[in-house]
This record gives C-alpha cells, structure tokens and sequence, in this order.
C-alpha cells in the first residue's frame, strides 16, 4: 500500500463522508474485510478523488447518478450525506434522480428520492439540536 495515497484518500474520503462514518468502517474491518478498506480508500479516495480534472461537487453528482443506476441503496445513502457536504443542493440532488429516472428507470429513482428524504431529514434533526 503506498502510504502517502492511503493518507490522502483517507483525509477526504473523511471530508466528503464524516469521520465517524469511516473510522467505524475501518475500525469494523476484519481480516477478510481489511483489504478492501485499503483499496478503496486509496484507490477510490486516493487517487480517484484527488484528480484535478473534476470537482468534489461534480464527483459526487456523477456518483449519485450512477449508484442510481446500479441500484444500490446503501451508497446512495452515503453519498447524499457526501454530495450535501460538497456543496450539491437538495434541488440538484433531486434533479439527478429526476434524469435518472429517465435513463435508469423509475423504480431506481423512487428508491433514491426515498433515500434522500432520509438523510435530509437526519441532517435535519441534526441542525435543529435533535441528535
């Protein structure tokens, strides 16, 4: 593992998704899981992240998009919590699911809207003192 990428994925993979989040999956890592918290942080976060060629906010549009399309609802969850932590408003988020819908297919797009008014509302209760 090339030390000073895993660093630099680790410190914005914790930027664009709470420290608390990725401490306690890599804390929860086990033997069989450990290699891939270290790919993904280094590769994914890294060197992928860390490119100049697009922004944060652009990055995490493209993946709110895509995780539509593959349909997978954990993610999706993460990376609206990320996309609203680099910037992306609730009015583009829902204009990506809304594209989505279109290229992806609708039951994709209800899930993300679904999981989005999650978080929302998590963040929600989170400013107004509510835990």
């Amino acid at each position: 593992m090339e030390q000073e990428l895993y660093r630099q994925g680790l410190a914005t993979r914790r930027e664009v998704l709470g420290a608390e989040y990725v401490d306690r999956a890599i804390a929860e890592a086990d033997e069989f899981s450990q290699p891939l918290q270290e790919l993904v942080t280094e590769y994914c976060w890294g060197k992928i992240w860390n490119r100049p060629g697009l922004s944060r906010k652009v990055r995490s549009m493209l993946n709110l998009a895509m995780l539509t399309a593959l349909n997978r609802p954990h993610e999706i969850k993460i990376h609206v919590r990320g996309a609203l932590n680099n910037g992306v408003t609730k009015e583009e988020i829902r204009e990506i699911f809304l594209q989505a819908a279109i290229y992806c297919g609708v039951p994709a797009a209800v899930d993300s809207f679904r999981i989005a008014r999650e978080v929302f509302a998590e963040e929600a209760r989170k400013q107004s003192g509510g835990g």
